[in-house]
């Protein structure tokens, strides 16, 4: 299994993270991909990364929540870490408009700007949106044919995974919400994604599945999206983790 979506490096995972690397390991998770936040947590992702070689791997991306009336002198020189270290794709990028609205046109230009990286370095993108597709289509459209990545934490409706669908270069990525008691994605994926669209993450230490809902996230968690992805897709566990882990494969071509 992949955890393509894990925040590893986080201040929260530092008093116990090679055991949660152990853990990870034990159940049978081989890769664990970390997206960066913003130029703050750069540093703390390559540690991480250096830390445990062929194991995890580090994107490099603005998170829009982190944008403010400052994201141009503040997102523009991380671009030199491009030139300077490996990364698997650009991310986590994104748009962002649940809580606030103020830095909407902000967060579309440092979407672009990221998005022109992607393209520059031929990596794929690490997309985040949420209670924003309008507007992050607006951004995305002029380069849906060249494009790759994931729509990290897909939790919507039929409609919007069809519209994410369009973009054939991505997978939809698919966490600890698929277990919850009132979400939708059970009836959803079936209907219309594909399994061969699909990776698994995690989102650690956010969105633990059940039975962990409430506690630390970790990437060994990743074992029951697997068991409900089973369930819903009524195959054997281990067809979900050779497809998904398949379909990572598939768009993090920088993968050694």
């Amino acid at each position: 299994m992949i955890d393509t979506h894990s925040h590893l490096y986080d201040k929260v995972f530092d008093v116990d993270r090679a055991e949660v690397m152990a853990r990870a390991k034990a159940v049978g998770v081989e890769k664990i991909f970390l997206p960066n936040e913003d130029e703050t947590t750069i540093e703390a992702v390559l540690h991480v990364c250096e830390e445990y070689p062929g194991y995890c791997y580090p994107m490099l991306g603005f998170h829009p929540e982190c944008v403010d009336a400052r994201f141009r002198e503040r997102l523009l020189p991380m671009k030199t870490f491009l030139s300077s270290h490996s990364f698997i794709a650009i991310g986590e990028v994104g748009m962002d408009l649940y809580w606030d609205q103020t830095f909407r046109k902000e967060q579309q230009e440092a979407l672009d700007i990221q998005v022109q990286w992607a393209m520059e370095y031929d990596l794929p993108v690490m997309i985040h949106c949420r209670k924003a597709y309008p507007e992050l289509f607006e951004v995305l459209s002029p380069y849906q044919k060249q494009l790759t990545g994931v729509f990290h934490c897909f939790e919507g409706t039929e409609k919007e995974a069809e519209a994410l669908l369009e973009y054939e270069g991505f997978m939809l990525g698919v966490n600890g919400i698929v277990t919850f008691k009132k979400s939708t994605l059970p009836q959803v994926l079936p209907s219309v994604v594909p399994l061969s669209r699909i990776v698994m993450e995690t989102d650690s230490p956010y969105l633990s599945p059940v039975p962990f809902r409430g506690k630390r996230n970790e990437s060994s968690y990743v074992r029951q999206v697997a068991m409900k992805l089973s369930e819903i897709y009524q195959c054997d566990l281990s067809e979900i983790d050779a497809v998904t882990t398949k379909n990572a494969i598939k768009v993090f071509k920088r993968l050694p």
